[in-house]
């Protein structure tokens, strides 16, 4: 089908809540996608930090073949193979006494499906997340679906008036909010719709140690930083915190649609001060408390298996983490040759965020990049946002910077 033709059918049948550029396409392989008319374009966006493996993995493709031929779809009423396989891996890359899995389908999903167990866990309302973060676009679903079979012992629900918003890498923000009346924070490592900014050690820990002193539940949003992205399997492994619950989704599956919340409590010798373990958390949640049609099944848990395995096999970890720094380093350089326009550099492995020095300069960026193949992605505003595919080569980090380079002269 012709661009044309895409562009009419989804102006009449769509809902009009995406602001599209003038591109689609028909395939894609390793780092590139491919336009109706075979013209190639180098991707750093992955589908925003969803295509871990880029585009048609022979590894990953022979799995979802393998996987469609035998079974695609069964009920969470029975036990699921695959489910239990992809959770017992997550237990290899996770910390030692993160031991329990929640799948789901969304990022959103999953940071919903957090904040009601811990507001069931700790029988408390009050639910903490910073400014300029990003957990998803759900309203409170919950608090729609009227029925009190639901809803009881969820009560009071999660609404506009039990949130409270502190300033990132602010840990006096955070002390002047929690109380003993709050259930949890909802925090990222690095939050990457805010423009990439990174929370720093002294916050973080702060932040982790603050939740233990009160008995607050800190939950890490791993959507867009989980599975390699920073280099390590999980951002907050970079600071050595052990989060009580992680939410993580995108990258997870290499495009299928299935996340993880992961429970569980601290677990090194420090963890006398954690309040609760894995299966203390978990059991909270029985039967009819909170379920999915659709999460975890055998499909997208064969996509979750493949993509750790490949990870692991391929060791692309070291990859995320050295061409990551190189790529950096670049873009810092160009920064020192180009600090009006360029305003800061941030971020670590494959996701970072180069500022601009206006939502225009940043605008015009990214079409000179599409312009000349090349796709980039802005967040809040005026930050190019890079998040390619895992698999991103050295060569492939040169071919990005002659054509970035150009586009600031």
């Amino acid at each position: 089908m012709d661009f044309e033709t895409v562009k009419d059918l989804s102006s009449k049948y769509l809902f009009p809540n995406y602001g599209r550029l003038d591109l689609a396409f028909e395939r894609g392989e390793g780092c590139y996608l491919y336009d109706a008319k075979g013209k190639q374009y180098l991707d750093t966006v992955a589908g925003i930090a969803v295509c871990s493996l880029g585009y048609s993995h022979p590894d990953w493709v022979k799995a979802m073949r393998d996987q469609v031929s035998h079974l695609v779809h069964v009920s969470n009423l029975y036990y699921v193979e695959e489910q239990a396989q992809l959770a017992q891996r997550l237990n290899t890359v996770t910390p030692d006494a993160i031991t329990r899995t929640l799948f789901v389908n969304s990022g959103a999903e999953a940071n919903e499906g957090a904040m009601k167990t811990a507001v069931r866990y700790t029988k408390r309302h009050k639910v903490l997340s910073a400014y300029n973060g990003f957990h998803g676009r759900t309203s409170a679903a919950l608090g729609a679906t009227a029925q009190k079979k639901y809803q009881e012992t969820f009560e009071p629900l999660i609404n506009e008036k039990t949130f409270g918003y502190f300033e990132y890498n602010d840990l006096e923000s955070v002390k002047s909010l929690i109380d003993r009346d709050t259930a949890c924070l909802l925090v990222e490592g690095i939050q990457g719709e805010g423009g990439v900014v990174c929370g720093t050690p002294e916050f973080l820990r702060g932040v982790r140690d603050l939740c233990t002193d009160y008995g607050v539940l800190m939950i890490v949003d791993e959507v867009q930083t989980g599975v390699g992205r920073t280099g390590k399997w999980w951002c907050m492994d970079n600071y050595g915190i052990v989060p009580d619950i992680i939410t993580t989704a995108k990258g997870l599956a290499a495009g299928m649609p299935t996340l993880a919340a992961k429970l569980g409590p601290e677990g090194s010798e420090d963890a006398a001060r954690a309040i609760m373990t894995t299966d203390e958390i978990a059991s909270v949640m029985t039967p009819g408390t909170h379920g999915t049609t659709f999460g975890g099944n055998p499909l997208v848990c064969a996509s979750g298996c493949a993509v750790i395995d490949i990870i692991n096999r391929n060791h692309i970890l070291d990859n995320v983490s050295t061409v990551g720094a190189a790529w950096k380093k670049d873009l810092e350089a160009l920064k020192a040759k180009h600090p009006g326009k360029i305003k800061d550099v941030r971020g670590m492995g494959f996701i970072i965020g180069v500022e601009m020095d206006s939502e225009e300069t940043a605008a015009g960026v990214r079409k000179y990049m599409a312009d000349h193949q090349v796709l980039v992605n802005v967040a809040h505003g005026k930050t190019v946002r890079l998040i390619p595919p895992l698999i991103f080569t050295m060569e492939q980090k040169d071919e990005f910077m002659r054509v970035f380079t150009a586009a600031l002269e």
